[in-house]
């Protein structure tokens, strides 16, 4: 229906403004619209009464009644901290269920948020995940460090409330998420609702956080009688698709290739999947999820040691659904990874005396000795837990999580299909042989027209920049390298003119040099600036990417000051540090900066958005 000045109390120029606004408005954008007129008006009729003339009197004779006051939209802000995207969803979706209870909904990256900003805010919804050892995402680093900075205020007038992501297999679980919740009790802050500690499995956990959320919201004025019930399903839902992380597709492997040359060391699987069908849409530097099955070997191996039968029924959800132990030990459950959470569950279903001993106070080490590279089947042997039944053992595990892989291709260069790159993980480690549960099964056991449930992980953190002429530097050795591939498949693909500048590093350039005719041709054609390459087993010296980077100091430093994007992809522990100290002993050698002035233009490389990670 269209307002026109004829069936509406509007003059001409109000119509045309409301006629251009409102088919512009969503749903959620219209409730909240409605609320604030109400308010407005609430307001209005209590500043009239307020200033009637006592005695004003209706034509009745009765003392006129004031109109039923309503209160204003709450204000809510919500920040999040989020390396992978997981945290960034999740405050999309509490930010849509906030917005449909009429609440005014601020929503955005900590790197984003003014700090000073603080002290204005009644509620505040921190949602963020712990990175590598305890360490904060990046995109919460300034924000975090400002908190626990000698300049944080005093924050008595706050509202707050923690949902921090971790993962119970690294000692520091949801270390960042315990930090922000503890910081904002010192300073003055009341908790809406009591912090929930997230494992990788997390949607029923922060389901159930939402809902004590809203719930505590509600009961203080968001302008909604009632809460709406926040769902597991309908946390993993997604408007583009109906396919998600709890909802996995079911997706047909189109090519499956060994990417390493004979005689390498290494063996590295390019993956091409097709999406057809399944309305999945991702950018370049998002990652693809793969729910994985653990090895039959190790599944039967560990059945007979517990001298189960393989045809038990088990539960393998809260919803009551069954399956044979043998399917749920290969499809369901994480039986590769031990965490304190788990042996701790073990030992008080067992009553062992060994493992009540191993978690005794004072032998952590010992414990963190013992947990590395070791999994239930050395657990159940050395610590003789034969005598437990399946349905008991198998309902303290947790679900196999999926694997996240960095995507290697340009959804415009590759329409309905993903690529990805993985290096096959296998060791040998206390007297048995080891597999990496994915990569393993992808080598060994899919080939093309095999299928594997997978979804899309959006990484709003790694991202393109918006301009198509600003310059690029990407640093990915070995796998890290597949986003890149991503990059200036897309780049060209939309003929961006933005410089670009690839570091490479593996062991071998005659067997490990991963995509070396497409980079070659990238740089023929001109879509690939320039590209320097570290192979660090074909020298007497080890060379890596840092290294590279240093030789080239001075044209760096130059690309930096120019206003270039820089990008690193690989593993956190080592690379992604070394690569960062490189990064500030350019600052530092060729700008002149103090090591502290170095690290703050690193950090506000962060803030901007120009300085992006992807490592694990």
């Amino acid at each position: 229906m269209e307002l026109q000045v004829s069936n509406s109390p509007f003059n001409q120029e109000q119509v045309e403004l409301l006629n251009r606004l409102l088919p512009t408005l969503t749903e959620s954008q219209r409730t909240w619209l409605s609320g604030f007129i109400t308010a407005m008006q609430a307001t209005a009729a209590a500043s009239a009464i307020a200033t009637a003339p006592i005695g004003d009197v209706s034509r009745s004779g009765s003392v006129a009644a004031p109109a039923p006051v309503s209160s204003a939209p709450k204000e809510i802000t919500i920040l999040f901290g989020s390396q992978t995207g997981n945290g960034h969803g999740l405050a999309k979706k509490l930010s849509k269920k906030l917005e449909e209870t009429g609440a005014l909904v601020t929503l955005s990256s900590m790197s984003d948020f003014k700090p000073n900003n603080l002290k204005k805010l009644q509620n505040l919804l921190i949602i963020v995940s712990t990175h590598g050892e305890g360490e904060p995402p990046d995109n919460a680093i300034p924000f975090y460090e400002f908190l626990h900075s000698k300049r944080a205020p005093k924050v008595e007038t706050l509202q707050y409330s923690v949902l921090a992501l971790g993962d119970t297999s690294y000692e520091f679980f949801c270390q960042t998420g315990k930090d922000f919740d503890k910081r904002l009790e010192e300073l003055g802050g009341t908790r809406l609702s009591p912090r929930v500690d997230c494992d990788v499995d997390f949607d029923e956990a922060a389901a159930e956080w939402m809902n004590e959320v809203l719930t505590s919201l509600s009961g203080s004025g968001t302008g909604s009688s009632a809460v709406e019930e926040v769902s597991a399903v309908a946390l993993s839902s997604s408007t583009e698709s109906e396919y998600s992380r709890s909802n996995p597709f079911r997706a047909e492997v189109l090519e499956n290739l060994n990417l390493n040359g004979r005689g390498s060391d290494r063996e590295t699987r390019h993956i091409e999947i097709s999406l057809e069908g399944s309305n999945l849409q991702y950018q370049p530097g998002d990652s693809l999820g793969i729910y994985p099955e653990n090895h039959p070997g190790l599944v039967d191996e560990f059945i007979s040691e517990m001298s189960w039968s393989s045809d038990d029924t088990v539960l393998v959800n809260k919803s009551g659904e069954a399956r044979s132990l043998r399917d749920a030990l290969l499809r369901h459950f994480e039986i590769t990874v031990l965490t304190k959470p788990l042996v701790e569950q073990i030992a008080k279903l067992t009553g062992n005396q060994g493992l009540q001993e191993l978690l005794a106070p004072g032998r952590e080490q010992d414990f963190r000795d013992y947990i590395t590279e070791r999994d239930l089947l050395d657990l159940v042997r050395d610590y003789g837990l034969q005598n437990v039944s399946a349905a008991e053992f198998v309902s303290i595990l947790r679900k196999i999580p999926g694997r996240l892989y960095s995507i290697s291709s340009s959804p415009s260069a590759f329409p309905d299909e993903v690529h990805i790159t993985a290096r096959t993980v296998r060791y040998d480690a206390h007297g048995r042989n080891r597999n990496g549960v994915c990569t393993v099964q992808l080598a060994e056991r899919i080939a093309a027209g095999d299928t594997l449930p997978v979804y899309i992980q959006h990484n709003s953190n790694f991202k393109l920049p918006e301009d198509p002429n600003t310059a690029i530097i990407m640093i990915g050795p070995g796998t890290g390298v597949a986003p890149f591939r991503a990059f200036l498949g897309e780049r060209e693909e939309t003929g961006a003119e933005g410089q670009s500048w690839l570091f490479y590093g593996d062991q071998h350039f005659s067997t490990d040099f991963l995509y070396q005719i497409e980079w070659q041709r990238w740089l023929k054609d001109g879509v690939l600036t320039q590209m320097d390459v570290a192979f660090s087993r074909d020298t007497d010296q080890k060379v890596y990417v840092q290294h590279r980077m240093l030789e080239k100091s001075k044209e760096l430093y130059q690309w930096l000051q120019d206003g270039a994007h820089v990008y690193v992809c690989g593993d956190e522990k080592k690379m992604a540090h070394d690569v960062h100290s490189a990064l500030g002993a350019i600052l530092e050698q060729e700008g002149g900066l103090s090591p502290e002035e170095a690290a703050e233009y690193l950090t506000l490389m962060l803030q901007q958005k120009r300085y992006q990670r992807d490592v694990y």
